[in-house]
Protein backbone atom coordinates (compact mmCIF):
# COMPACT_ATOMS: atom_id res chain seq x y z
CA UNK A 1 0.00 0.00 0.00
CA UNK A 2 1.56 3.61 -1.02
CA UNK A 3 2.15 5.82 1.38
CA UNK A 4 -0.27 8.19 -0.21
CA UNK A 5 -3.15 5.94 0.37
CA UNK A 6 -2.66 5.03 3.95
CA UNK A 7 -2.38 8.94 4.82
CA UNK A 8 -5.88 9.29 3.55
CA UNK A 9 -7.64 6.33 4.76
CA UNK A 10 -5.84 7.21 8.36
CA UNK A 11 -7.66 11.16 7.50
CA UNK A 12 -10.86 9.44 6.89
CA UNK A 13 -11.15 7.19 10.42
CA UNK A 14 -10.12 10.50 12.47
CA UNK A 15 -12.85 12.55 10.60
CA UNK A 16 -14.92 9.70 11.29
CA UNK A 17 -14.20 9.66 15.38
CA UNK A 18 -14.55 13.49 15.03
CA UNK A 19 -18.14 13.19 13.63
CA UNK A 20 -19.29 10.18 16.03
CA UNK A 21 -17.74 12.39 19.39
CA UNK A 22 -19.95 15.51 18.46
CA UNK A 23 -22.67 13.53 18.09
CA UNK A 24 -22.29 12.06 21.12
CA UNK A 25 -21.93 15.40 22.65
CA UNK A 26 -24.96 17.00 21.09
CA UNK A 27 -27.30 14.40 22.26
CA UNK A 28 -25.74 14.55 25.82
CA UNK A 29 -26.35 18.60 25.38
CA UNK A 30 -29.90 17.89 24.10
CA UNK A 31 -30.51 15.28 26.91
CA UNK A 32 -29.50 17.93 29.57
CA UNK A 33 -31.38 21.38 27.88
CA UNK A 34 -34.74 18.77 27.63
CA UNK A 35 -33.95 17.60 31.31
CA UNK A 36 -33.57 21.19 31.88
CA UNK A 37 -36.36 22.41 30.15
CA UNK A 38 -38.76 19.64 32.47
CA UNK A 39 -37.35 20.92 35.51
CA UNK A 40 -38.16 24.24 34.84
CA UNK A 41 -41.36 23.20 33.58
CA UNK A 42 -42.26 21.58 37.08
CA UNK A 43 -40.75 24.85 38.76
CA UNK A 44 -43.00 27.24 37.12
CA UNK A 45 -46.13 25.19 37.14
CA UNK A 46 -48.44 26.79 39.43
CA UNK A 47 -49.29 24.37 42.75
CA UNK A 48 -52.55 22.61 42.67
CA UNK A 49 -55.38 24.04 44.67
CA UNK A 50 -57.56 22.58 47.03
CA UNK A 51 -59.98 23.21 50.06
CA UNK A 52 -62.68 25.10 50.88
CA UNK A 53 -62.72 29.06 50.09
CA UNK A 54 -65.25 31.07 52.21
CA UNK A 55 -66.69 34.54 50.32
CA UNK A 56 -68.69 37.07 52.41
CA UNK A 57 -70.30 39.47 49.29
CA UNK A 58 -73.52 41.98 48.93
CA UNK A 59 -76.30 40.46 48.48
CA UNK A 60 -76.65 41.79 45.01
CA UNK A 61 -73.73 39.79 43.88
CA UNK A 62 -75.51 36.53 44.27
CA UNK A 63 -76.30 35.60 40.94
CA UNK A 64 -73.36 36.06 39.31
CA UNK A 65 -70.75 35.19 42.20
CA UNK A 66 -72.72 31.98 42.59
CA UNK A 67 -71.95 31.25 38.77
CA UNK A 68 -68.20 32.01 39.25
CA UNK A 69 -67.93 29.72 42.33
CA UNK A 70 -69.11 27.07 40.41
CA UNK A 71 -66.90 27.87 37.29
CA UNK A 72 -63.85 28.25 40.00
CA UNK A 73 -64.58 24.21 41.14
CA UNK A 74 -64.68 23.40 37.36
CA UNK A 75 -61.69 24.59 37.30
CA UNK A 76 -59.60 23.62 40.27
CA UNK A 77 -61.34 20.15 41.13
CA UNK A 78 -61.03 19.74 44.79
CA UNK A 79 -61.69 23.14 45.43
CA UNK A 80 -65.40 24.07 47.03
CA UNK A 81 -66.34 27.66 47.33
CA UNK A 82 -69.00 28.82 49.63
CA UNK A 83 -70.85 32.08 49.65
CA UNK A 84 -72.45 34.05 52.53
CA UNK A 85 -74.31 36.55 51.05
CA UNK A 86 -76.58 39.30 53.09
CA UNK A 87 -76.00 43.48 53.55
CA UNK A 88 -72.24 44.60 53.32
CA UNK A 89 -72.64 46.22 56.47
CA UNK A 90 -73.65 43.33 58.21
CA UNK A 91 -70.87 41.45 56.32
CA UNK A 92 -68.22 43.29 57.33
CA UNK A 93 -69.57 43.44 61.37
CA UNK A 94 -69.48 39.91 61.27
CA UNK A 95 -65.92 39.77 59.67
CA UNK A 96 -64.15 41.99 62.29
CA UNK A 97 -66.58 40.13 65.20
CA UNK A 98 -63.69 37.32 64.15
CA UNK A 99 -66.37 35.50 61.54
CA UNK A 100 -63.87 33.06 59.80
CA UNK A 101 -63.92 34.14 56.12
CA UNK A 102 -61.74 34.26 52.98
CA UNK A 103 -62.59 37.12 50.98
CA UNK A 104 -64.77 40.28 51.58
CA UNK A 105 -66.48 41.60 48.49
CA UNK A 106 -68.32 44.26 49.66
CA UNK A 107 -70.98 46.97 47.67
CA UNK A 108 -69.38 50.07 48.65
CA UNK A 109 -66.33 51.75 49.78
CA UNK A 110 -68.18 53.04 52.98
CA UNK A 111 -68.78 49.18 53.99
CA UNK A 112 -65.48 47.81 53.04
CA UNK A 113 -63.45 50.71 55.24
CA UNK A 114 -65.14 48.71 58.67
CA UNK A 115 -62.71 45.84 57.59
CA UNK A 116 -59.75 47.71 56.70
CA UNK A 117 -60.04 50.22 59.39
CA UNK A 118 -59.66 46.96 62.30
CA UNK A 119 -56.87 45.59 59.75
CA UNK A 120 -58.57 42.58 58.83
CA UNK A 121 -57.71 43.03 55.05
CA UNK A 122 -54.42 41.90 53.26
CA UNK A 123 -53.46 44.15 51.25
CA UNK A 124 -55.42 47.43 48.92
CA UNK A 125 -58.92 46.44 48.17
CA UNK A 126 -59.51 46.89 44.35
CA UNK A 127 -62.94 47.69 42.82
CA UNK A 128 -64.12 44.72 40.41
CA UNK A 129 -67.43 46.44 39.02
CA UNK A 130 -70.13 49.28 39.85
CA UNK A 131 -73.84 49.23 40.00
CA UNK A 132 -76.33 51.51 39.85
CA UNK A 133 -80.11 52.26 40.86
CA UNK A 134 -83.17 51.22 39.73
CA UNK A 135 -86.69 51.51 40.37
CA UNK A 136 -87.98 47.79 40.62
CA UNK A 137 -92.19 48.06 40.18
CA UNK A 138 -94.95 45.25 39.82
CA UNK A 139 -95.16 43.77 36.83
CA UNK A 140 -97.58 46.27 34.21
CA UNK A 141 -96.16 48.89 36.60
CA UNK A 142 -100.01 49.73 38.13
CA UNK A 143 -99.04 52.29 40.16
CA UNK A 144 -97.54 54.20 36.74
CA UNK A 145 -94.36 54.98 38.59
CA UNK A 146 -92.17 56.61 35.97
CA UNK A 147 -89.47 58.60 38.00
CA UNK A 148 -87.88 58.98 41.22
CA UNK A 149 -90.23 61.82 41.84
CA UNK A 150 -93.21 59.31 41.53
CA UNK A 151 -92.24 57.03 44.54
CA UNK A 152 -93.45 59.99 46.88
CA UNK A 153 -97.36 59.75 45.33
CA UNK A 154 -99.94 59.13 48.72
CA UNK A 155 -101.15 55.87 48.93
CA UNK A 156 -98.03 53.83 47.04
CA UNK A 157 -95.97 51.41 49.28
CA UNK A 158 -92.75 52.24 48.74
CA UNK A 159 -89.06 49.84 50.35
CA UNK A 160 -86.01 51.37 50.35
CA UNK A 161 -82.80 49.44 51.78
CA UNK A 162 -81.81 50.65 55.27
CA UNK A 163 -79.49 53.63 55.02
CA UNK A 164 -76.74 51.52 56.49
CA UNK A 165 -76.80 49.49 53.36
CA UNK A 166 -74.96 50.52 50.40
CA UNK A 167 -78.04 50.58 48.49
CA UNK A 168 -79.90 52.63 50.64
CA UNK A 169 -77.69 55.04 51.35
CA UNK A 170 -76.95 55.14 47.25
CA UNK A 171 -80.96 55.78 47.72
CA UNK A 172 -80.56 58.38 49.69
CA UNK A 173 -77.76 60.00 47.81
CA UNK A 174 -80.54 60.21 44.47
CA UNK A 175 -83.01 61.84 46.45
CA UNK A 176 -81.05 64.67 48.15
CA UNK A 177 -79.95 64.92 44.68
CA UNK A 178 -83.50 65.29 43.39
CA UNK A 179 -84.80 67.47 46.74
CA UNK A 180 -87.06 64.46 46.95
CA UNK A 181 -88.24 63.37 50.93
CA UNK A 182 -89.66 59.82 51.25
CA UNK A 183 -91.42 57.48 53.95
CA UNK A 184 -91.00 53.79 52.87
CA UNK A 185 -92.84 51.25 54.52
CA UNK A 186 -90.14 49.59 55.19
CA UNK A 187 -86.55 50.04 55.60
CA UNK A 188 -84.95 46.51 54.91
CA UNK A 189 -80.98 44.74 55.47
CA UNK A 190 -80.20 43.93 51.93
CA UNK A 191 -81.10 44.73 48.51
CA UNK A 192 -82.59 41.01 47.75
CA UNK A 193 -85.21 41.91 50.60
CA UNK A 194 -86.46 44.78 49.10
CA UNK A 195 -86.41 43.43 46.28
CA UNK A 196 -88.52 40.42 47.07
CA UNK A 197 -91.54 42.73 49.14
CA UNK A 198 -92.01 43.76 45.55
CA UNK A 199 -92.31 40.02 44.06
CA UNK A 200 -94.25 39.45 47.17
CA UNK A 201 -97.17 42.05 46.35
CA UNK A 202 -96.47 43.39 49.64
CA UNK A 203 -94.92 46.62 48.10
CA UNK A 204 -95.72 48.37 44.92
CA UNK A 205 -92.03 49.86 44.61
CA UNK A 206 -88.49 49.56 45.72
CA UNK A 207 -85.22 51.10 44.74
CA UNK A 208 -82.78 48.55 44.19
CA UNK A 209 -79.80 47.90 41.38
CA UNK A 210 -80.44 47.53 38.12
CA UNK A 211 -78.67 43.87 38.77
CA UNK A 212 -81.46 42.83 40.76
CA UNK A 213 -83.92 44.26 38.75
CA UNK A 214 -82.36 42.13 35.92
CA UNK A 215 -82.05 38.67 37.85
CA UNK A 216 -85.74 38.98 38.63
CA UNK A 217 -86.87 38.87 35.26
CA UNK A 218 -90.56 39.01 34.48
CA UNK A 219 -91.50 39.32 38.30
CA UNK A 220 -90.77 43.07 38.67
CA UNK A 221 -90.70 45.44 36.00
CA UNK A 222 -87.74 47.83 35.94
CA UNK A 223 -87.76 52.01 36.13
CA UNK A 224 -84.74 53.73 35.32
CA UNK A 225 -84.10 57.59 36.79
CA UNK A 226 -82.01 60.18 36.36
CA UNK A 227 -80.69 60.83 39.35
CA UNK A 228 -78.99 57.11 39.63
CA UNK A 229 -76.16 58.70 37.97
CA UNK A 230 -75.47 60.73 40.88
CA UNK A 231 -75.38 57.86 43.40
CA UNK A 232 -73.52 55.00 41.41
CA UNK A 233 -71.78 52.81 43.61
CA UNK A 234 -68.78 51.29 43.88
CA UNK A 235 -67.70 47.20 44.39
CA UNK A 236 -64.33 46.71 46.20
CA UNK A 237 -62.70 42.73 46.91
CA UNK A 238 -60.34 42.24 49.13
CA UNK A 239 -58.39 39.10 51.13
CA UNK A 240 -59.19 39.14 54.40
CA UNK A 241 -55.96 38.46 57.14
CA UNK A 242 -57.09 35.71 58.82
CA UNK A 243 -57.98 33.62 55.66
CA UNK A 244 -57.95 29.99 56.52
CA UNK A 245 -57.38 29.07 52.49
CA UNK A 246 -55.25 32.37 51.54
CA UNK A 247 -53.66 30.86 48.26
CA UNK A 248 -57.33 29.67 46.69
CA UNK A 249 -59.10 32.68 48.08
CA UNK A 250 -56.44 34.58 46.12
CA UNK A 251 -57.39 32.40 42.78
CA UNK A 252 -61.19 33.14 43.31
CA UNK A 253 -60.01 36.86 43.56
CA UNK A 254 -58.20 36.94 40.06
CA UNK A 255 -60.86 34.91 38.36
CA UNK A 256 -63.48 37.43 39.70
CA UNK A 257 -61.27 40.37 38.14
CA UNK A 258 -60.18 38.01 35.39
CA UNK A 259 -61.78 39.13 31.38
CA UNK A 260 -63.93 35.56 32.36
CA UNK A 261 -65.03 36.93 35.44
CA UNK A 262 -66.19 40.35 33.88
CA UNK A 263 -67.79 38.65 31.55
CA UNK A 264 -70.24 37.07 34.11
CA UNK A 265 -70.62 40.42 36.14
CA UNK A 266 -71.26 42.74 32.52
CA UNK A 267 -73.89 40.14 31.47
CA UNK A 268 -75.83 40.29 35.18
CA UNK A 269 -76.01 44.10 34.65
CA UNK A 270 -72.74 45.30 36.56
CA UNK A 271 -70.78 48.20 35.07
CA UNK A 272 -66.94 47.64 34.21
CA UNK A 273 -64.50 49.17 37.46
Amino acid sequence: MTRSVRRTRRMLQLAGAGAAALMALSACSSSSDSSNAKSDTSNSASPKLSGDVTVFAAASLKESFTTLGKEFEQQHPGTKVSFNFGGSDTLAASITGGAPADVFAAASPKTMAIVTAKQDAVGTPATFVRNQLEIATLPGNPGKVSSLKDLTKSGLKVVLCDKTVPCGAAAQKALDAAKLKLTPVSYEQDVKSALNKVELKEADAAVVYKTDVKSAGGKVQGVEFPESAKAINAYPIVLLKNAPNAQTAKAFIALVQSAEGQKVLSEAGFLKP
